[in-house]
């Protein structure tokens, strides 16, 4: 098989000495599709950022408003040497909260998304690290993949559907 380029979009496949002529006018395999990926294209990237921040909330939620949220909190930083826990306990819980909906509503993206970044690098190699990659043995795998994953939120801010793209300026 060889493969010989005629331009940018068309090129052609020789296989056993038959020529098949390929044309990359578009890169989906069911070309019907390509309007609707068009289309619905700008809306991934607020997807993420959406349910990124949105699945914060219940985290910080249960920190702040469930009995005993901040003491147990608390007690569990002791545990590890974070100190002064109580501080870090009502840190954490209004960071994963306000940050949580903030970064759903797309408001100071970058602010929140930044602290989540701290708090989830936290989580990841202090709190899970020592029991191995994957998530279900207590590993750090989910709490680094949502890291990274707010790690990108800060790089790219709110972006389209956010309250930060109306301000005049973003952070």
């Amino acid at each position: 098989m060889t493969v010989k380029m005629i331009d940018q979009i068309i090129f052609v496949i020789y296989i056993d000495h038959i020529m098949i002529p390929v044309s990359r006018t578009t890169r989906s395999i069911i070309k019907p599709l390509q309007p609707i990926y068009d289309m619905l294209s700008p809306l991934a990237y607020p997807i993420i950022r959406i349910a990124v921040g949105v699945m914060m909330i219940p985290h910080g939620y249960g920190k702040l408003f469930n009995d005993g949220g901040i003491e147990r909190t608390a007690k569990f930083f002791s545990s590890i040497s974070i100190e002064p826990s109580v501080f870090f306990a009502w840190y954490v819980g209004i960071i994963e909260f306000v940050g949580g909906i903030c970064v759903a509503l797309g408001l100071l993206t970058r602010i929140f998304s930044a602290q989540l970044v701290g708090v989830l690098f936290v989580a990841t190699f202090v709190v899970h690290f020592q029991n191995g990659f994957l998530w279900v043995k207590g590993g750090y795998e989910y709490p680094l993949m949502w890291m990274l994953i707010m790690i990108a939120i800060t790089l790219r801010g709110g972006s389209t559907l956010s309250i930060d793209n109306q301000l005049p300026k973003e952070f």
